[in-house]
């Protein structure tokens, strides 16, 4: 009886023991360690990047350079199928509302001419030769700087403290040069039965007071003139979306104009023969006349 009593007692103690070791679901959470300085700090913000705004297009279609239209190849004319050939000299006046689109500031024909000079891309000519005579025949080549002092004209600076004048370019002005001279030839081609005309050269022109007459400042040679002015995109005053060309307006006639010159034994100038510049324009009608004409009489109706 006794043994079984023990047993019993040990019995309750031990489940005492395990009663108070037992955590209770209500007992109270531990408190959360007190915040340090380090943990105030917030983290950096990230903004987020402005996009660049692209700048709106002004318009509907691209206004720029036409670069990449190629050039227009013409008819190789070979001597021997040359059954006529008459030598031309005209003279395009700007002021003229037809030829306004080749001085629009824009895009001016003088400024793409000069551009291509003062980059060595075009070559230019000398107006006079060694006795200082007019000359157009593309025989006396021009350094780049050269050109430009005879486009732009010179001035001369006074240096007080050296005692010494020197000449220098002056300032190039785009509105001076309101007149441009081609120099082109009529030709008959028997193989391929056509009369047309081919641009050999053509020279801006400034008013020299001096002389009191319109004088070339140099001569390009057209053909080689033409890979630059295809590029370059004509302001047509009726079309705002045209994509014609400098090369286009000259190549498609477009120009108004009148001859000062046709080829002559003399080599004289409707000015040298005429002094009245009413009767110079009838003649300069004449001999436009005179070349229509004779391509009218080679056909037979």
């Amino acid at each position: 009886m006794k043994r079984i009593l023990s047993i019993a007692v040990f019995a309750l103690f031990t489940t005492l023991v395990f009663a108070q070791k037992r955590p209770t679901k209500l007992a109270p959470k531990k408190a959360a360690p007190a915040a340090t300085v380090t943990d105030t700090v917030k983290a950096p913000v990230k903004t987020a990047k402005k996009k660049l705004k692209v700048p709106p297009k002004d318009g509907f279609y691209a206004r720029k350079d036409i670069d990449s239209t190629e050039m227009v190849p013409l008819a190789d004319v070979r001597e021997e199928d040359v059954f006529y050939a008459k030598r031309i000299w005209r003279e395009i006046d700007l002021r003229d509302t037809v030829n306004s689109a080749l001085r629009s500031p824009k895009s001016r024909l003088i400024d793409v001419i000069i551009a291509a000079v003062k980059a060595e891309e075009l070559t230019a000519y000398s107006p006079f030769d060694s006795l200082n005579n007019e000359d157009d025949a593309f025989t006396n080549p021009l350094a780049a700087d050269t050109a430009m002092m005879q486009a732009s004209g010179t001035v001369e600076v006074t240096d007080s403290k050296a005692g010494t004048v020197k000449t220098v370019a002056n300032d190039l002005n785009p509105e001076s040069f309101l007149k441009f001279r081609i120099k082109e030839d009529w030709i008959f081609d028997v193989k391929r039965s056509i009369f047309e005309p081919r641009i050999v050269g053509i020279a801006p022109m400034k008013y020299i007071e001096s002389s009191k007459q319109w004088q070339p400042v140099f001569w390009i040679y057209y053909p080689e003139a033409r890979e630059i002015l295809t590029k370059k995109r004509l302001v047509n005053t009726n079309n705002d979306a045209s994509t014609l060309s400098f090369d286009d307006f000259f190549i498609r006639r477009l120009f108004s104009s009148y001859i000062v010159k046709e080829s002559n034994p003399g080599d004289n100038k409707l000015r040298d023969i005429i002094a009245d510049p009413k009767q110079r324009l009838y003649e300069s009608e004449r001999i436009k006349k005179s070349v229509l004409d004779y391509e009218q009489g080679l056909w037979e109706y």
